[in-house]
């Protein structure tokens, strides 16, 4: 597990209509990283994506153009003919079941029920890849998350989120290498200024999941 990373994947939806939503935590992060890099973005067909070349380390940034649920098609095509192994990838998806800004990387594993990430497995042939969940938070109500995840970030909610994306970028050294044990410990920890919104409505849903 200790492959040098060769692909990240940032997972958003295309379009104005989205390009503020909560689902797009991962093209957020993939925007900062290729500013912070100084590389631009081109769009290219054959993986249907919009591709950045970080030609330091031989390695690509990638936000697919596929829509969520269909991110694997994207991911699968430029992995293909990169000859990018399923260990040297790294997807950076929102999570609902952590408050904003709190990360959290791990490696394989379930899906935790986003499409995006099941999507990639599916392409991949493998779960065998790194994945950096950044917390949204939780409406509350199961039936709610379809349009909750669709929906801008209130103020307070998006700071925070903004705040966990810079520690993010702060551990790119240590991604970019493929040390993950020390890229871990920095992305794992308790933000120093949790979002006391996202934590009240984490702790909501976790209280109604356990009364039902």
């Amino acid at each position: 597990m200790q492959a040098s990373l060769r692909l990240l994947v940032g997972l958003g939806n295309p379009g104005s209509d989205y390009e503020k939503t909560r689902h797009n935590a991962g093209f957020w992060f993939c925007e900062r990283l290729a500013e912070q890099l100084g590389i631009g973005f081109l769009n290219e067909a054959r993986f249907r994506g919009r591709v950045a070349h970080v030609r330091a380390d031989r390695a690509w940034l990638l936000m697919p153009q596929t829509y969520m649920n269909r991110s694997g098609q994207s991911v699968g095509e430029l992995a293909r003919f990169h000859r990018i192994s399923p260990a040297e990838i790294l997807v950076v998806h929102d999570d609902l079941d952590l408050s904003p800004g709190v990360l959290r990387l791990k490696f394989g594993g379930g899906a935790g029920g986003h499409n995006g990430v099941k999507d990639i497995a599916a392409h991949l042939g493998s779960p065998d890849f790194w994945r950096l969940r950044v917390g949204i938070g939780h409406p509350g109500d199961r039936n709610e998350v379809a349009h909750f995840v669709l929906k801008s970030p209130s103020g307070e909610e998006r700071g925070a989120i903004d705040e966990g994306l810079g520690r993010a970028l702060a551990a790119w050294p240590w991604l970019q290498i493929g040390d993950w044990n020390a890229a871990m410990q920095r992305l794992n920890q308790k933000p120093p200024h949790p979002s006391r919104y996202g934590e009240a409505q984490t702790m909501c849903f976790h209280r109604r999941n356990h009364e039902s």
